[in-house]
């Protein structure tokens, strides 16, 4: 990306916690046609400065460079994700003598350019995190009162993407390009009403929900939230402009395997970035292929860009569907009972999108295995088995 031409980055607004292709000012700018895809640090690695105690956890370049490496060498680039992204705790306390913001020098002993340029002789791109506050959230210095300096800053560094959060904002943020003033409400999700149509105006993606935890309850809750809002968070979405439920947490300690793929499907139904957040040096080959399921992440990526949504919820199973290009639907049946053992859903499919291609359509399973069903008629019905808090993943053509 040609991250030189920042000069107006901040013209754009971005809502908390917003992740951002750092080289146009506006949303109509031919970036994040598909949603983002790559590795975040931030629930897995957290704000972990002690690297006496924890010299493989904390925050420094040996981290970054160690996870690029290995982002080359274990196939993730290959499968699509290719941002390699710092989030909060990477900055020096205060900032240099001209107000420029600078690496804990410890901590990144080469300046975040020679990281940037690291990452990028790998293949990769390369993000970073910053906020519209005075501070961030960690208390390290925030981005207000120097927009344009920490743009430039960004640009001379490389940097390809910028996570922008919101911690410590009056309740109303200005930022001003010298020939038009934007606007926008930064405040918790539960205490403000969001246009969402609007701010996909001026962001490529952007956050709706709280920070992701390693567990089942926050995964739940945030598909929830999404179904919650799907009639204001769908519309908004498209090439271009994502709704973001936050990181994959698969491959961590908290799901099960049963749950990983819950989060992995609903993800790609959900046109959602895929930014993990996890130990890639340390992550089981099931986890892994997972992630790296080309079949599931085309789903995700596919070009027509609809965000999916939940069709249905009955029995305490929900069924979501999703168009894809050249009318195709995926669709995912998520078993919430959390008791007793597999329980199976019967799809009709009058059931689904009116909008499918085929009168025949042809079934494949792609999670948690694969599996050809074969042809479903108009009067046809499939029977799924599906485990508690699991998930089956289905592609119709």
């Amino acid at each position: 990306m040609e991250s030189a031409v920042l000069k107006n980055l901040f013209s754009a607004i971005i809502l908390s916690f917003v992740i951002f292709p750092l080289n146009v000012p506006a949303l109509r700018n031919g970036l994040a046609l598909t949603p983002p895809m790559g590795w975040l640090h931030w629930q897995r690695f957290l704000c972990q400065t002690d690297c006496t105690k924890y010299p493989s956890s904390c925050i420094n370049e040996q981290l970054f460079m160690q996870m690029a490496d290995i982002m080359v060498s274990n196939g993730w680039l290959k499968a699509g994700y290719k941002y390699l992204c710092i989030d909060d705790c990477w900055l020096a306390p205060q900032r240099d003598k001209d107000n420029r913001l600078q690496a804990d020098p410890t901590r990144f002993p080469g300046g975040i350019k020679k990281l940037a340029d690291y990452v990028h002789a790998r293949g990769l791109l390369f993000g970073i995190y910053q906020d519209v506050g005075k501070q961030t959230c960690a208390g390290y210095p925030g981005s207000q009162n120097f927009y344009e300096l920490d743009a430039q800053t960004f640009a001379e560094w490389g940097v390809d993407l910028l996570k922008f959060d919101g911690c410590n904002y009056g309740t109303l943020v200005q930022l001003e390009d010298g020939e038009t003033t934007l606007r926008c409400i930064i405040c918790p999700y539960t205490s403000c009403i969001v246009n969402y149509t609007e701010v996909a105006e001026y962001c490529n993606s952007w956050r709706n929900f709280d920070d992701i935890q390693d567990s089942w309850t926050s995964v739940k809750l945030t598909m929830d939230f999404t179904a919650a809002l799907q009639n204001q968070l769908v519309p908004a979405a498209g090439p271009g402009a994502w709704n973001d439920p936050d990181m994959l947490v698969i491959g961590n300690f908290g799901l099960s395997w049963d749950q990983q793929v819950t989060q992995m499907a609903l993800w790609a139904i959900m046109a959602a970035p895929l930014l993990m957040s996890n130990d890639l040096r340390d992550i089981s080959p099931k986890s892994t292929a997972l992630l790296q399921n080309q079949e599931v992440i085309a789903i995700n990526q596919d070009p027509l860009g609809k965000q999916g949504y939940k069709l249905l919820k009955v029995d305490n199973f929900e069924l979501w569907e999703k168009p894809l290009a050249g009318g195709s639907l995926a669709v995912s049946v998520t078993n919430r009972e959390e008791i007793g053992g597999p329980r199976y859903f019967t799809l009709v499919r009058a059931m689904l999108w009116k909008g499918l291609a085929c009168d025949s359509c042809y079934v494949t399973q792609l999670l948690p295995t694969h599996h050809e069903y074969g042809y479903l008629n108009s009067s046809d019905d499939m029977s799924l088995l599906v485990n508690p808090s699991g998930t089956v993943l289905l592609k119709l053509v």
